[in-house]
C-alpha cells in the first residue's frame, strides 16, 4: 500500500474586521493571491507560505490562534509591525519587542487585529 501524500497545508486564520485584517496582513507584506467577491475567503502569501484569511470570528478562539514564522531578522519584524501599527489605522495590533525565547529564537510578538498572535522567530546559527 502507498502511503497518501500532500502539497499544501493552509490553515483558516480568523477576522473580526475582514476588510481590515487583509489589509494589515498586506501592510506587514503578505500577498493577497485571491479574494471572494463576497469578502468570506482571502488566500494570503508570504515566502512561498499561504494562509486562508477567512470572514469568521470567535473570540476565543482567535485569542488562542497563534501562527510561527520562521524570519532571517526577527528585530527588522519588529520595526516594520511597529511603523504599521503606529499609523493607528488598525484597532487592536499590537506588538512586543524581540525577546529571547526558551526553545533558542529571538521572537517578536505580534497581535493582529483579531486578537491572533503571530510569531516572528529567528533562530541562532
Amino acid at each position: 500500500m502507498t502511503s497518501p501524500t500532500a502539497s499544501d497545508v493552509k490553515v483558516f486564520v480568523p477576522a473580526m474586521d475582514f476588510s481590515q485584517s487583509a489589509k494589515f496582513y498586506e501592510a506587514l507584506g503578505w500577498n493577497i493571491n485571491w479574494r471572494a467577491e463576497d469578502d468570506s475567503l482571502a488566500e494570503l502569501e508570504l515566502a512561498d507560505c499561504r494562509f486562508y484569511l477567512q470572514n469568521y470570528y470567535n473570540e476565543d478562539w482567535a485569542n488562542n490562534f497563534m501562527m510561527h514564522i520562521t524570519v532571517d531578522d526577527a528585530g527588522s519584524w519588529w520595526q516594520r509591525a511597529s511603523s504599521v501599527i503606529e499609523t493607528g489605522a488598525y484597532q487592536n495590533a499590537r506588538l512586543r519587542e524581540p525577546s529571547e525565547q526558551p526553545y533558542g529564537a529571538l521572537v517578536t510578538f505580534v497581535w493582529d487585529p483579531s486578537g491572533v498572535l503571530l510569531h516572528f522567530a529567528q533562530y541562532h546559527r
